[in-house]
């Protein structure tokens, strides 16, 4: 299994665009793709400077790893 953690550093956190546009990414890949944060009672959704932690798992992990964390260093 592949883990890596990113804190997201687009201001308005992971949201509607380019959240479907990571949908469409992870979708290339066979690969079990896991995002989770730790979040508080008060806030449900993940906000700029907040780390989220992210499981890859599968027969192409390392390339379905590289993509997404690809992706998040250029949209979120």
């Amino acid at each position: 299994m592949k883990e890596f953690n990113y804190t997201i550093t687009d201001p308005e956190g992971i949201h509607m665009r380019p959240a479907g546009e990571l949908v469409k990414a992870a979708k290339q890949f066979e690969s079990r793709i896991t995002i989770s944060k730790v979040f508080t009672i008060m806030s449900l959704a993940v906000k700029n400077g907040q780390e989220v932690t992210i499981s890859v798992e599968g027969a192409d992990e390392e390339a379905a790893a590289q993509k997404i964390k690809e992706f998040f260093e250029e949209n979120m």
